[in-house]
């Protein structure tokens, strides 16, 4: 019998061919809806439609059926659900935790090119802001074509509860772990929700659309567990339920480097033409 409290999912971005370390996200995440007798999710993660391709997402819907995966129809797409993302966006504007902000990536690394001694420089969402647009007059209505930041200061002096989430994942065990405001503020800073033309951010769409879906445990990389605070804080903000989160580990390649797209070397389809089953691919990945 299929358990009703137990829903994970697999988002995908449709701007390349799914590697190896998709592969392992892919099968961690699948493997643990057995185990649990959960329901695992296909989230098709293409605000970015600069970037997005219809091959590369008819590809992965292949290359996860290849590997014995299945999951409910139909897919939701983020492109479609800008929707939602403007509710959420205008629940933090209209609580005053949003402004807008004009400053380009080249901005912001100038005006950081002599940082306080001792202060970060560098975050899980890149550049730390330095606040250069917080300040100016707040217009009465969100701008659709400038970036909509979070006053992370402002935020979490709106909290009325502490900060924490459940951890499951494979490298530490069990444990709760409590996100410290103060890290929020100096190691995080005021992130993007909204970038310029495009209407969300990855951190606010991910929230968003867990919430929507009712996902009690979301399986990803290591590489994003920094990134998890920010959610977290996004959660309690919108009043939306914490899952549970499960980290795993990486797959490297030989040089120890992270698996990015670039990558085609690693690319499933390449181990597919060459005549690897998905059994091989389980033993490539460790699993």
């Amino acid at each position: 019998m299929q358990n009703a409290d137990y829903i994970t999912r697999f988002a995908p971005s449709p701007t390349g061919p799914l590697h190896l370390g998709h592969a392992f996200s892919a099968l961690t995440a699948w493997d643990r809806t057995r185990a649990n007798n959960g329901t695992m999710l296909l989230r098709i993660e293409d605000i970015d439609q600069s970037r997005a391709r219809a091959k590369w997402e008819a590809a992965i819907f292949d290359d996860l059926a290849w590997l014995g995966l299945s999951w409910p129809k139909p897919v939701i797409r983020q492109s479609r659900r800008q929707a939602a993302y403007d509710d959420a966006l205008r629940t933090l504007w209209d609580r005053g935790l949003l402004y807008p902000c004009t400053c380009t990536r080249r901005d912001i690394a100038q005006a950081l090119s002599a940082p306080q001694e001792g202060a970060p420089s560098h975050g899980p969402d890149g550049l730390i802001y330095p606040g250069t647009c917080r300040s100016k007059p707040r217009p009465a209505n969100p701008a659709t074509d400038l970036a909509l930041r979070l006053d992370m200061s402002l935020a979490v002096q709106t909290l009325a509860q502490d900060l924490f989430f459940q951890e499951s994942g494979d490298q530490h065990g069990a444990r709760q772990i409590n996100v410290d405001p103060a890290e929020l503020i100096e190691a995080i800073g005021d992130v993007v929700l909204a970038r310029r033309n495009m209407g969300t951010s990855y951190h606010l769409s991910v929230v968003v659309d867990d919430a929507a879906q009712s996902v009690t445990e979301v399986v990803r990389g290591a590489d994003l567990f920094e990134a998890t605070a920010i959610h977290v804080l996004l959660q309690a903000l919108l009043q939306y339920p914490t899952p549970t989160y499960y980290h795993h580990g990486l797959i490297r390649d030989a040089d120890g480097k992270r698996l990015a797209k670039r990558d085609d070397a690693q690319a499933l389809a390449i181990y597919r033409a060459q005549g690897a089953s998905p059994e091989d691919i389980r033993n490539l990945t460790g699993l």
